[in-house]
């Protein structure tokens, strides 16, 4: 008990602490998104608020069933949206809406054809141009494994296309398959993404992670959570978050990356088992203000469960806190109840389980945020409805960054690669070679130094070969152990200069 006492005090004793001023006045990039079916309050609600953000997204387009561009909005939003995107712009928050859809038929007959890829970039471009946006945001959700390249694709043309204007991308989040289908046989198909995240961390100018809607996707933190007898299902825990950026930051720079952060919640049917089995089925999504007058109603006090996030559960059949399934004051009490009724009588009971992030959820993120050093935020969702308390907590973090977007880098415009290239080998041919070979993250030569991007040589030497092995990999070309592994010779070669060609 000694040894646990000391601890505990040491450990408060830290966190009593004052954060360092290096770690406290980190200012992040804090972006957000306002719905179309909410613009009235979410554009009334932000307004006041703008020297809190970086960017405002829109959250108004969608993709036609033709691949043609849909604005969700009503005639009576569009001066909502005009009076609104001129006071941010005046503030030097940019303006960037977003084009969504979750339709992968769509997506795929789109993306995989030329002429309508190319129809859809244009039309982006022309809608960024003629409204004065600052970028768009492509948030292009449920792809198929084989719409990958596609995308790749798009997402290059339409960086090419809008120069100095920002290029945002909104993708999925991604864990290790061991968290993700801990206690479960791996499907045979848990290595085929729809997103190539080295690309994308090539093409965008941001990418924003989706740390949100987690639900019940790590199935080794939902284990180790109710082996301590708390439900778990939450939107955001700040330790899968912790792990998904981890994990992604493998591909994706954290000097782009920023991680979603949710202001809404989930209502669950949860029926246990004995022996702490529990199945969870959704209901539905809510606003703070749905939850907090309901547990008021019931007379339940919600409390803050290890996920960071608020959470109590309660019997729908009874109207107060009274026996036998008392609810008590305490949120949880009607999951423990359940659980000691279940186990007793080898029986099962259902019963309700609201669980939402607060502001304190939101701090949580911002904390890790700094920790992590990645570039900051974005918030789903802006409408008026998120915890009050959201906009204190915002107060301070915002970089403000009106610069223009990176333009991208031109096209590689060279001669064909003639003949094979080695270690050894010194040419000409050996600087188009590393300049391709950095023109994508996953194949970079070297962050810094000789061989960098800009700092090409003509020498090819160790970084040149492992960088080339690999490309080799990358594009089913070459592996370990077979002759030509770390050259170019025809087969890569042959490739490169595909490359080359197309820009």
């Amino acid at each position: 008990m000694g040894m646990r006492y000391s601890l505990a005090f040491f450990c408060a004793l830290i966190f009593a602490l004052p954060l360092s001023v290096s770690a406290a006045d980190t200012q992040l990039e804090v972006t957000g998104w306002i719905p179309y079916w909410r613009v009235a309050t979410g554009t009334a609600d932000t307004l006041p608020h703008l020297d809190k953000l970086t960017e405002v997204n829109p959250f108004v387009f969608s993709l036609r069933g033709d691949g043609t561009l849909f604005d969700n909005g009503t005639p009576a939003d569009e001066s909502l949206w005009t009076s609104f995107n001129a006071q941010a712009k005046a503030k030097g928050v940019r303006v960037i809406p977003t084009l969504m859809s979750g339709d992968r038929e769509t997506m795929h007959k789109v993306l995989s054809d030329e002429t309508l890829r190319n129809k859809l970039i244009e039309e982006i471009v022309t809608l960024v141009q003629a409204r004065g946006y600052d970028g768009i945001d492509i948030d292009f959700e449920f792809k198929y494994a084989k719409t990958k390249d596609h995308f790749s694709a798009f997402l290059k043309a339409l960086k090419q296309r809008l120069g100095t204007k920002w290029l945002m991308c909104t993708i999925e989040s991604r864990i290790s398959n061991d968290d993700r289908y801990y206690g479960t046989s791996v499907p045979a198909d848990a290595g085929m993404f729809s997103n190539d995240l080295p690309a994308i961390n090539t093409h965008c100018d941001r990418v924003r992670i989706m740390a949100y809607d987690q639900q019940r996707i790590d199935r080794k933190l939902a284990a180790e959570v109710e082996a301590t007898g708390e439900l778990h299902a939450p939107v955001a825990d700040a330790r899968w978050v912790e792990k998904v950026v981890n994990f992604m930051s493998k591909d994706i720079d954290k000097s782009k990356m920023l991680i979603g952060v949710p202001t809404y919640g989930y209502e669950y049917v949860v029926t246990t088992y004995s022996g702490n089995e529990h199945v969870y089925e959704i209901l539905w999504a809510f606003n703070p203000g749905y939850a907090l007058p309901l547990a008021q109603e019931r007379g339940i006090n919600p409390i803050r469960n290890s996920s960071g996030e608020m959470y109590f559960t309660y019997f729908t059949n009874l109207p107060t806190s009274t026996a036998p399934f008392s609810q008590g004051v305490l949120g949880n009490l009607a999951a423990a109840t359940a659980s000691a009724y279940a186990t007793q009588n080898n029986s099962n009971l259902s019963y309700r389980l609201l669980d939402w992030p607060d502001a304190q959820s939101m701090q949580q993120k911002i904390d890790l945020a700094r920790r992590l050093g990645v570039r900051g935020i974005s918030i789903f969702k802006l409408d008026g409805g998120q915890d009050p308390a959201t906009w204190g907590v915002l107060a301070g973090v915002a970089v403000k960054d009106t610069s223009a977007a990176p333009a991208p880098p031109p096209r590689v415009i060279a001669a064909k690669l003639t003949r094979t290239l080695r270690v050894g080998s010194v040419a000409e041919e050996v600087r188009t070679v590393q300049r391709l070979l950095n023109s994508d993250s996953a194949t970079r030569i070297a962050q810094s130094g000789v061989g960098a991007p800009g700092a090409e040589t003509t020498r090819y030497g160790a970084l040149t070969m492992r960088a080339v092995q690999k490309f080799q990999v990358k594009y089913g070309i070459a592996k370990p152990g077979v002759v030509g592994y770390g050259q170019v010779g025809p087969r890569t070669r042959a490739k490169m200069n595909e490359m080359l060609a197309g820009g």
